[in-house]
């Protein structure tokens, strides 16, 4: 009589046990429903094309002699959420994005600072950096990383359009702000400055990556079209408002800003 019973028990506990886990998986389901109740989330990637420059072009910049985007993407997810009965709506994000550009310009009395390589008595190279001006060549590679949130405000401006507006904050994790001077003079300290020619394919490197500023802050407006019931083909300008050098950084006097334009496509659960 005892087995009988415990053989019962076991049975009705097998049986009780996947009804549990099944409760248990329905329960959840229903908390993450409740917690996305009227958001939409959306995962998305794209490509982004633009430039880091000063506005407007100071008077120390004669000539942009050649501009090279270089391949740049972001990948990231936003959640939207449209408020009852009205066709505006809020969408916050994140994602991880590249900037960057490659630019020959001639120059004017452009503030640089170079790095010069000596030798020291035992004959080994001795590095140094060398304020000054520089008139004449100048190429620049820029490539930073940055993680970025958009606060977005939205407006469903056509059954298939929504148009969005509002700023975004980026923390940059890796920065590269770099290039060579050629064809030209650098003065030392000042236009009055000692004078040092650069000619036949003499260059002299500069980096300015360690002055580069962590936080960066902007506006970003754009639309979404919906082609298909989950898929989203969206376009948007970056602009960003703060310069990208750090505020007590004095070699280059004037302010330059990150500006690009994106285009992209989300999925939409």
């Amino acid at each position: 009589m005892k087995k009988t019973l415990l053989a019962i028990a076991l049975l009705a506990f097998a049986a009780a046990a996947p009804a549990q886990k099944n409760e248990a998986r329905d329960t959840d389901r229903n908390l993450l429903q409740a917690a996305l109740k009227g958001w939409t989330v959306r995962l998305g990637a794209g490509f982004q094309l633009g430039g880091t420059s000063p506005l407007p072009l100071p008077a120390e910049i004669r000539a942009i002699e050649s501009f090279r985007p270089t391949l740049l993407y972001y990948i990231g997810a936003d959640a939207d959420k449209t408020f009852s009965s009205s066709p505006w709506g809020l969408r916050i994000g994140l994602r991880l994005e590249t900037k960057g550009m490659e630019t020959d310009a001639s120059v004017k009395n452009y503030g640089m600072r170079i790095t010069e390589e000596s030798k020291d008595p035992s004959g080994n190279a001795v590095f140094s950096d060398v304020k000054g001006v520089w008139t004449g060549r100048v190429k620049t590679e820029v490539h930073n990383t940055y993680i970025t949130i958009p606060l977005l405000a939205t407006w469903q401006a056509a059954p298939r359009w929504k148009v969005f507006a509002g700023p975004y904050f980026s923390v940059m994790t890796s920065g590269r702000f770099a290039g060579t001077i050629f064809e030209g003079t650098f003065r030392d300290g000042d236009p009055t400055g000692d004078r040092t020619a650069f000619s036949d394919g003499n260059t002299a490197p500069y980096d300015f990556s360690s002055d580069l500023r962590r936080f960066q802050w902007g506006v970003e407006v754009g639309a979404d079209f919906r082609a298909y019931k989950h898929l989203y083909a969206n376009i948007a300008l970056h602009w960003g408002l703060n310069d990208i050098f750090r505020r007590d950084f004095d070699v280059v006097r004037f302010s330059m800003y990150p500006i690009y334009g994106s285009l992209g496509f989300a999925y939409a659960f």
